[in-house]
């Protein structure tokens, strides 16, 4: 199963994640320089605590708990300790762009949980080779709603038409390391819907993706519980495709990728 990542400080719907398979927790601490790389964009930034990473260790049971910390600065050492301390399972970095501040931060941790490296700019792509072997590293996830901007695209899933989330799967997986990338809205909801997203990801072979703002939005518990089971219906049926299937739905979506952003460039531009 492709685990779910559901960002989330409310103990409820930890609780509720708790009792299904493949989940994980997800608290955002990140705020150094967040707002400014993505002023006037309908993104979100997180108003989550370390009190919250207290509260959600405490909700589960088994399903594990992963803490985005800030970009390595002057207080990253007290944020990792903080955030071990208080119950974090994982520790992601974001917004690295090379060895040094990947080696840096997992020197930090030195080994008490596992760090996910947040691969989300140009920098970090092209030097892969550079930091992928780091001590510590257990899993990359590829960010694509920053890489998209850092590469100059125009739409956040223009990385995995051009081809780029295959190749930093390959060279992961080459690793020995898990692999995850982007987000995913509802199965036929979304600009890219739900359900072209996990058939991208189970062909590159990905293990990880955030569930969208949008898919908590809106349902009840039993709504949620519906939603997360209509994914996992969707995932095996699509693990079932043939060869030429699968490379015909590729095609498909890359077509689709290169017309929305085709149409989001022709909005943007003045008449």
């Amino acid at each position: 199963m492709i685990e779910f990542l559901q960002i989330t400080n409310d103990p409820q719907l930890a609780a509720l994640c708790d009792t299904l398979p493949a989940m994980r927790l997800f608290v955002d601490l990140e705020r150094n320089g967040k707002a400014h790389r993505q002023a006037g964009r309908n993104t979100f930034i997180s108003e989550h605590t370390m009190e919250d990473i207290s509260q959600m260790a405490a909700a589960v049971s088994k399903t594990r708990l992963m803490v985005r910390l800030n970009p390595v600065y002057d207080g990253t050492a007290a944020e990792v300790d903080e955030a071990i301390e208080r119950g974090a399972d994982m520790l992601m970095l974001p917004m690295f762009r090379d060895a040094g501040d990947l080696g840096a931060f997992c020197r930090q941790v030195a080994g008490r949980v596992p760090v996910v490296a947040l691969l989300e700019n140009a920098d970090a792509l092209q030097g892969i080779d550079q930091w992928i072997d780091t001590p510590g590293l257990s899993e990359v996830f590829l960010g694509l709603n920053d890489l998209h901007l850092s590469l100059g695209m125009s739409f956040m899933f223009e990385p995995l038409a051009a081809g780029m989330v295959d190749s930093v799967a390959v060279r992961v997986k080459a690793a020995g390391l898990r692999f995850g990338f982007g987000g995913m809205a509802r199965l036929d909801e979304g600009l890219l819907p739900g359900r072209m997203v996990m058939g991208e990801h189970l062909r590159v072979g990905s293990q990880a993706v955030i569930l969208s703002r949008a898919f908590r939005a809106q349902v009840d518990e039993a709504g949620y519980i519906a939603e997360i089971k209509a994914l996992r219906v969707a995932e095996a049926a699509l693990s079932l495709r043939t060869a030429g299937e699968i490379q015909k739905n590729s095609l498909h979506v890359r077509q689709l990728i290169g017309d929305i952003a085709t149409k989001i460039r022709a909005a943007a531009t003045p008449a």
